[in-house]
């Protein structure tokens, strides 16, 4: 063992002081469950502890300390029997269970480009149909979607069952509303309106629905390398210097497919979706689907609904200044919208919100707990 914790004697008596063996009494189930060090050095920085702590019981890091903490929980026969068949049974299933990976990444990866193919199958539909085919190409191809973003969410690195927050979802579909019809209905509210239906546009649905897969990737990569990062670490200090850089590249990586894919988006189907309210919504989304899958649904539906309440306060500070003296409430908004055009409203509301998970995300996705 790296770090031996040497006995020392306290004054005035001849009894030897063991630190550890407190703690080892206080977060004994977590010893005892744990299937190796790094599962308890996790559990010990989700208790307070840091490298820090760790030297007042005569180690240098987490990781030291969790491994005689490891060492000291009795093992009995019969589990030394058990780990014994099960390292057998381990070296006789190696190639099986690389198979088994290999169909499992092979399944959400193709799961993930369904969701885009759905809605790019459905608008192209839509443009060369009326009538009744129009509605029903519309529902079958809003099902479909449906269906198959819900599956991307339960399986793969985007899974998080049991861990959302109730509100999340509402937040979800209002932004999700807002981006293909709350541009026309703000700029209608600006000039007077609205007179009539407003326009919809759904080409910045179209490019989010192809960016599951670009964030089932970033999911999957930041999972595996920060797991990976967490067995050669030294430290908390050290494993934090390399995760937290690789969630910032990752989601700037992300921010520059979206970005890709809403151009290409508005190429092809010859319509002005606004890439900038693409890309904060996507980065939005994303931000807060890793907090949610790493067990912090709080933190990324407050997020969501701060987004959602900002784009509902423009419109309504908009009519709001309809009424007699209150017209200042309506000047912000418009004039944002007069020089920047009515986008400009959720790619602020979505980028501001995305940024204040990004600062959260980058502190508690930085810790070893979050990757247990």
């Amino acid at each position: 063992m790296r770090d031996e914790a040497k006995p020392a004697v306290r004054r005035g008596t001849g009894a030897t002081a063991d630190p550890v063996k407190g703690l080892l009494h206080r977060h004994r189930t977590l010893c005892e469950r744990a299937v190796d060090p790094l599962e308890i050095a996790a559990g010990l920085e989700a208790h307070g502890i840091t490298d820090r702590t760790a030297a007042r019981f005569r180690h240098r890091d987490v990781f030291s300390l969790a491994e005689e903490l490891y060492a000291r929980v009795p093992h009995g026969g019969e589990a030394a029997d058990e780990a014994a068949a099960g390292e057998a049974c381990a070296r006789t299933s190696v190639r099986p269970a690389r198979k088994t990976r290999t169909r499992r990444l092979t399944g959400w990866m193709i799961l993930t480009l369904l969701p885009g193919a759905m809605a790019s199958l459905t608008l192209a539909g839509l443009e060369h149909s009326t009538g009744q085919r129009h509605l029903a190409l519309g529902l079958a191809g809003s099902l479909a979607f449906t269906g198959t973003l819900a599956a991307c969410l339960r399986r793969g690195p985007l899974r998080a069952e049991g861990r959302t927050a109730p509100a999340a979802g509402l937040w979800v579909h209002w932004l999700l509303a807002y981006l293909v019809c709350g541009d026309g209905l703000l700029d209608a509210l600006v000039t007077g309106g609205p007179d009539g239906p407003w326009p919809a546009t759904t080409t910045p649905l179209t490019a989010l629905a192809w960016a599951v897969a670009p964030a089932a990737w970033c999911a999957h990569l930041f999972s595996v390398r920060c797991r990976r990062r967490l067995a050669e670490s030294h430290g908390l200090a050290d494993f934090t210097a390399g995760a937290r850089p690789l969630l910032l590249a990752l989601v700037a990586l992300y921010a520059a497919a979206v970005t890709a894919l809403a151009t290409a988006a508005d190429l092809v189907f010859d319509e002005d979706g606004a890439p900038a309210a693409t890309v904060a919504l996507g980065t939005l989304f994303l931000l807060a689907r890793l907090l949610t899958v790493h067990g912090f649904p709080r933190a990324a539906a407050t997020g969501l609904a701060a987004a959602s309440a900002a784009e509902a306060l423009a419109c309504a500070s908009v009519l709001a200044g309809r009424l007699p003296g209150c017209d200042l409430l309506a000047v912000p908004v418009t004039h944002a919208v007069q020089a920047w055009g009515p986008a400009s409203v959720p790619a602020l509301a979505c980028g501001a919100a995305a940024l204040g998970l990004l600062v959260h995300a980058a502190v508690a996705l930085s810790r070893a707990s979050a990757h247990t």
